[in-house]
């Protein structure tokens, strides 16, 4: 047996591999309709840490304040800032009385960790259901707190809402950071909604006071310096706890990054708590990436070397035709749907960068969370 046929075999296994993903694990949610259940508003707290964001305060939690809602707070956590954030929380504290400020000082055992200062805005949160996002965040709507709320019930204690990046035009980059962006959401809501949630984004995320002290909080990852949200769902959701929230009102929108050397260590920073998530879930999405990656490089080889390029061009086409339905529902339910037709380009560059990703966090790891 030659090697273009081994090649031409283990192509076709790739194809049944990313084909049966798509079509069992991401379409249920790709044609899942957003449902809108505003209910009896429970008090909420909503809870930003910051770090050197005084800029960004200043322009966005006017906005977090200005939410059609009845009962909630805002606990600003300044941590450790050298800029003026602590100035503009103490600002906007003096005109709002629903505004707590948590002031985090320099501690040596936990320099540079955000789920320090997390944990000390939780315990002084009045509320047991609490909303995380950040600095660098604007609400969608003046909706958004009512709708993500909406979604607890005496069983679910955990929403996992959207955070949506804002559009730049002219600009590969901001293409491809949103395209990894839904694809990650793709991914976390279509898990969840079949009973095995494992992420959620800390740009927008709920869940109930009461559920991180049961589980002792960050305890078991403190050492970790990345993973307030993600480790800690994989740690505490079930199918039971977890309910998922994509209305058009629900998102959050963040800047994104300008330039590749920035995003590239925002990435190393997430990439790097992967390989603590549960262990059916590291084989789940290893084994999606694994084979992305074996879609491409052996899909462009057997074409370079001309090998039944018939059954090679349908081999791909199908899988493509699998994808961008997948895919398409989905970046239209999220607003994103002038990457659809990008979608094949993007996810070449998005698999090289984070196969680079991948080496350099072994080569060495990220210390800081900013």
């Amino acid at each position: 047996m030659t090697l273009s046929v081994i090649l031409f075999y283990a192509f076709c296994a790739v194809v049944g591999i990313q084909v049966f993903y798509y079509s069992t694990f991401l379409f249920s949610f790709g044609i899942k309709r957003a449902e809108s259940r505003l209910k009896k508003q429970i008090p909420i707290s909503i809870i930003i840490c910051a770090k050197n964001e005084a800029e960004n305060l200043k322009k966005n939690l006017p906005l977090i304040l200005n939410q059609e809602y009845s009962n909630f707070e805002v606990v600003l956590v300044n941590d450790s800032s050298f800029d003026d954030t602590l100035e503009i929380m103490t600002d906007f504290k003096a005109n709002n009385s629903n505004i707590k400020l948590v002031d985090v000082k320099v501690n040596e055992a936990f320099w540079g960790n955000k789920k320090y200062a997390l944990t000390l805005g939780i315990k002084a949160s009045k509320n047991d259901f609490l909303v995380f996002t950040d600095a660098d965040c604007i609400p969608n709507s003046t909706k958004w707190l009512a709708q993500l709320s909406a979604n607890f019930s005496n069983e679910k204690s955990i929403v996992l809402g959207y955070g949506a990046y804002s559009k730049k035009k002219f600009s590969f980059l901001n293409k491809l950071i949103r395209f990894e962006t839904v694809m990650t959401a793709l991914q976390y809501f279509s898990y969840a909604q079949l009973g095995s949630p494992y992420m959620g984004v800390g740009r927008n995320l709920a869940y109930r006071k009461e559920l991180f002290f049961n589980n002792c909080g960050f305890n078991n990852h403190m050492t970790i310096k990345s993973g307030d949200d993600d480790l800690f769902i994989n740690e505490v959701a079930n199918a039971s706890n977890t309910s998922i929230c994509f209305t058009k009102e629900s998102f959050t929108i963040s800047e994104p990054k300008t330039t590749f050397k920035a995003w590239i260590l925002q990435k190393r920073r997430h990439i790097s708590t992967a390989n603590l998530y549960k262990l059916k879930h590291q084989f789940l999405l290893g084994t999606f990436y694994i084979s992305q990656l074996l879609f491409w490089f052996i899909g462009i080889s057997l074409l370079v070397l001309g090998f039944s390029w018939q059954w090679v061009i349908s081999l791909i086409g199908l899988r493509f035709v699998i994808q961008w339905l997948c895919f398409g529902f989905t970046a239209k339910k999220l607003e994103e749907t002038d990457l659809i037709i990008l979608a094949p380009i993007l996810e070449l560059f998005l698999i090289i960068t984070q196969l680079s990703i991948f080496i350099a966090n072994l080569i060495s790891k990220p210390k800081h969370w900013k």
